[in-house]
């Protein structure tokens, strides 16, 4: 039987179904892999028409191939990211300016230093990259400090992630992952690989942990698993779901879908989770593009697929 993969795609409206898996399958393979790989489309639930061709949603960066239109899109820098969530929070508050609300200019201090840090550890990163494969980085990703991470991911659920605030708060996460549960109808005896973006790697998760099938790779990239907040809202105390084999986890440390970047630490057995740190540029280090065209994410799946993407008819998988 030969390998399938399915994607679970993030927060907002995207382009139609087969032009978005036609995308994230020239991320992640370099060509279209047909019937070998499904998209859980489930933007229509929450949006009534698909975005034009090539048109980018604010979170998903841009494949290559529309540079044009990657550079006409405005991406605020997290900096002031940050100075406009906590001027909110304080405006939400009732106050008027940092000296109202105690210890928000702490907060915001704190998070800009975060922000910095992981920049210049992202930056190391990516020389270290382009020196050659290296099988560990000596580099840890600092957590960000639990105040102003709280408040700060509460403004992104509120204001920014409306289909997250949606998938928890606002009665659609039963239809989203209905999405998810009939695009895997029908692969139970095909060796499966599934990869979760944003939101999807929520989705695919939740899924996953309630059927317990077999998956020889799951992926997430910029997820928010790692977050304290996300996780007091699984349906299930967080663990590697019973059927994955095994999980790898890749996000960049500036990107602030993601905020903490390590599963190893929560999700047992430790044993089955890889948490990789990788360079993002798309330009709010979150483009799926960006994630699945590193090297470290494409490996497995490319041995994974190697058959299937050289076009045979077999692979080392068929039973």
């Amino acid at each position: 039987m030969r390998p399938r993969v399915v994607y679970v795609h993030g927060n907002g409206n995207k382009v139609r179904s087969e032009l978005l898996k036609s995308q994230w399958d020239r991320a992640l393979f370099g060509s279209d892999m047909a019937d070998f790989s499904r998209m859980a489309y489930w933007a229509p639930v929450r949006y009534d028409t698909p975005l034009p061709d090539f048109r980018l949603g604010p979170l998903d960066g841009g494949p290559a191939e529309i540079e044009e239109t990657v550079a006409s899109v405005e991406f605020e820098p997290p900096e002031e990211f940050v100075a406009r969530t906590l001027a909110e929070a304080r405006f939400e508050a009732g106050g008027i300016g940092p000296e109202s609300t105690p210890g928000v200019g702490e907060q915001k201090d704190a998070l800009v230093d975060w922000l910095s840090e992981m920049t210049a550890l992202a930056d190391t990163l990516a020389e270290m990259e382009d020196a050659g494969p290296a099988d560990r980085h000596p580099l840890e990703a600092l957590p960000l400090p639990a105040t102003p991470r709280k408040a700060v991911f509460r403004l992104l659920v509120k204001h920014t992630f409306k289909d997250v605030h949606a998938y928890f708060f606002g009665g659609a996460g039963k239809t989203i992952r209905g999405v998810v549960q009939e695009t895997l109808e029908g692969l139970d005896d095909a060796p499966l690989a599934v990869v979760g973006h944003s939101l999807g790697s929520i989705v695919a998760y939740e899924v996953l942990a309630e059927q317990g099938r077999e998956v020889e790779l799951f992926t997430t990239v910029g997820s928010p698993l790692a977050i304290t907040e996300v996780q007091d809202h699984l349906a299930k105390p967080p663990a590697v779901p019973a059927g994955v084999r095994a999980w790898r986890n890749a996000s960049d440390l500036r990107d602030l879908v993601a905020l903490d970047h390590t599963l190893r630490p929560e999700y047992a057995p430790p044993e089955r989770v890889t948490d990789l740190l990788v360079t993002n540029d798309s330009h709010n280090h979150h483009g799926i593009a960006e994630y699945l065209g590193n090297p470290k994410v494409r490996e497995p799946f490319q041995r994974i697929f190697s058959d299937v993407a050289r076009g045979q008819t077999g692979c080392k998988h068929d039973k």
